[in-house]
């Protein structure tokens, strides 16, 4: 099985890469912190509801995109916790 790719591998190969751009030179013109940026395409941090908002703008996509990577990567990376959980279905009062 062939797991989700981190968002922030898409920003750092189809986003700054291919524009020439610096993550400092990219997080400034998003309006964040150099950090913040070196976070997510060093795949240390996730896409919250403000960074997808911020990436749509900048490279126009949709923040529904972003987040939707985010979730499949992280459900992905949660199967194991799927299987520790132990709760029956319940059916009715």
């Amino acid at each position: 099985m062939k797991y989700p790719v981190h968002p922030g591998a898409i920003v750092r190969e189809e986003c700054l890469k291919p524009l020439g751009l610096t993550v400092s030179g990219c997080a400034k013109r998003l309006g964040i912190g150099r950090q913040t940026l070196s976070n997510l395409v060093n795949e240390k941090a996730s896409v919250s509801i403000e960074m997808a908002y911020r990436l749509s703008k900048a490279f126009g996509s949709t923040p529904e995109t972003w987040l939707g990577m985010q979730l499949a990567f992280d459900l992905a990376q949660s199967s194991d916790l799927e299987r520790q959980i132990n709760v029956k279905r319940i059916v009715g009062a």
